[in-house]
């Protein structure tokens, strides 16, 4: 993947980017995955997220379910609870678009 500031995107690079920029886009899956990926062990359960924002569960499921489609978050079921991590490699990669800087 070319960075933003080395070269311009083809048009299959900015289609892929643009879906995971998108799934960012929203303020509550912002802060989703803000908290997932500072995470004391490195993931998080549902039930801690959830007590996070004033929505439904459902509601937050739906926001989750879009962080894993874009492939931002990986989860893990164990017992009645989801676990979530982030992606490190997903977000290296946005981090390295993101670079505006010049070679």
């Amino acid at each position: 993947m070319v960075a933003i500031g080395h070269g311009p995107l083809d048009s299959d690079q900015a289609g892929d980017l643009a879906g995971t920029f998108k799934a960012l886009g929203d303020p509550v899956r912002l802060r989703l995955l803000s908290m997932i990926a500072s995470a004391n062990d490195g993931e998080i359960c549902v039930c801690d997220l959830s007590e996070a924002f004033p929505l439904t569960g459902p509601t937050i499921s739906h926001h989750l379910r879009i962080l894993r489609e874009a492939g931002l978050v990986h989860s893990a079921r164990r017992g009645t609870w989801v676990y979530y991590r982030a992606v490190p490699g997903e977000l290296t990669r946005l981090a390295g678009v993101l670079d505006a800087g010049r070679p």
